[in-house]
């Protein structure tokens, strides 16, 4: 099926790395390195969308934030569409970011609350498609608030007057206005309630079949990734352990802590969720600062021998099933 799709985005080896003030040195003097993102790689293929899944701190946001150009990179290739955009400079960005959108986890924290909505949703129009009159961008500003479910006379009022849910779907126009060949949805909707969430994640999919969309869908739910998602991405500590479609992550698992984190998937059926048996992982996730040497997952692991200790796993596997771990089998 893959063979068939158009890769556009290409993600090889992708670091992120900040340097911190060393709190227990003398002044403040030295530096520590934290370790966001380690040698990251995947693709993504025209029309389909890649769930991000992984604990809070284990570097999906920075890998989202890397991707659109909001924080430097540290090392590794962001293809898009044949162009690597790690090489790029500010003006060559501003042609790239309106293919490359993105919707962020706090709907409200995330929109002026001086302005009304109808110019939240056209600043993208005014920045990229400067030529357009006001009338013409009135026009699909009204066009874009009946698409994503908010009725256009609502154009003038401001954000604080709207709910979670209807925030978010202000956010989602005003990244789909410019018409997006990709949208990065960094948890959105982590911060609704549970019965608006279903609502905004089929919204995106209804969108993503009508525009054509491509989709990098960051959650810690892996019930709200399993629903959305053509594949899942699994990261531990800012290193990728397992990446497959969503039928083999979850059916076929091979890595030991995305095992742990499918035992805590809640079941439909209170029987077989009364019985079943959450793998608890001993132990806190180490420090970015200081990651374990060899496989980062090791501290936590069941499996773990001096393997793990001395040598680092990498991606590996067949049938487009690929995980990060000497003992998966």
């Amino acid at each position: 099926m893959n063979a068939e799709r158009k890769v556009i985005l290409q993600v090889r080896d992708l670091s992120v790395h900040f340097k911190i003030k060393d709190t227990k040195s003398l002044l403040f003097s030295k530096h520590q390195t934290l370790k966001a993102v380690n040698n990251v790689s995947f693709d993504l293929y025209e029309g389909e969308t890649l769930g991000v899944v992984g604990e809070s701190g284990c570097g999906k946001s920075t890998l989202a934030r890397a991707i659109t150009g909001l924080v430097n990179s540290s090392g590794g290739n962001i293809l898009w569409l044949g162009k690597d955009l790690t090489r790029q400079n500010a003006k060559e960005w501003k042609n790239v970011r309106s293919d490359i959108q993105m919707i962020f986890q706090d709907p409200l924290a995330s929109l002026n609350p001086r302005m009304t909505i109808g110019s939240i949703i056209a600043e993208p129009l005014k920045i990229y498609q400067p030529h357009l009159t006001n009338d013409e961008v009135k026009e699909k500003v009204r066009a874009m608030m009946m698409k994503v479910g908010l009725l256009p006379n609502l154009i003038n009022r401001y954000p604080h007057e709207f709910s979670g849910g209807q925030c978010q779907r202000i956010g989602i126009a005003r990244a789909l206005i410019v018409e997006p060949k990709l949208i990065i949805c960094d948890e959105p909707v982590s911060a609704l309630d549970v019965s608006i969430q279903a609502q905004v994640v089929n919204l995106l999919k209804s969108l993503q079949r009508e525009m054509g969309l491509s989709l990098i869908f960051i959650a810690h739910d892996l019930a709200v990734v399993k629903h959305i998602s053509d594949r899942v991405l699994v990261m531990y500590l800012g290193n990728a352990v397992e990446l497959g479609d969503y039928e083999q992550v979850y059916h076929d698992t091979k890595h030991p802590y995305t095992k742990a984190l499918m035992s805590a998937v809640p079941i439909p059926d209170p029987k077989l969720e009364r019985n079943k048996k959450i793998q608890l992982l001993e132990g806190d996730l180490p420090s970015p600062i200081n990651p374990p040497s060899g496989c980062v997952f090791r501290t936590r692991c069941p499996l773990a021998d001096q393997h793990c200790i001395a040598d680092k796993p990498i991606l590996k596997g067949y049938n487009n099933h690929f995980v990060a771990c000497f003992k998966a089998n």
